[in-house]
């Protein structure tokens, strides 16, 4: 888990953190959408998280018997809507579904804020 001030240079940041883990795990085949998944879920976080002073967003990846999972915290209350993308923006999430094997939105522990998360497979001949 890493923590990031709601600033944009934190989206570099944790991409960064993120492919030191994918390369240790052995999952570089997974890279380049994951860090694509990741930059949308974090800038949306960025963008729209609005919350006090002091709160930070949070990263979690975890390894998953099929590749891995990027989670995306924050403790604010409202939740990402999918909405249809065009020259305005709303391209995000309609690029984390079409990367990801799944995602979706939960309650954090203790109640306060959200987790977008989303799960990459590795592609059928891949090891994961």
């Amino acid at each position: 888990m890493s923590r990031w001030a709601r600033q944009p240079r934190c989206v570099g940041l944790a991409r960064a953190e993120l492919h030191k883990v994918l390369g240790r795990w052995g999952l570089a085949v997974v890279s380049d959408d994951a860090l694509l998944v990741l930059s949308e879920l974090l800038t949306n976080a960025v963008r729209h998280a609005h919350v006090s002073r002091g709160r930070e967003i949070e990263t979690r990846f975890s390894r998953e018997p099929q590749g891995v999972r990027i989670e995306v915290h924050d403790a604010a209350q409202n939740w990402p809507q999918p909405r249809m993308p065009g020259v305005d923006g709303g391209w995000g999430l309609t690029v984390v579904a079409a990367l990801a094997a799944c995602w979706g939105t939960e309650a954090r522990d203790g109640g306060i804020g959200k987790s977008v998360w989303a799960v990459l497979a590795v592609p059928s001949g891949g090891k994961a």
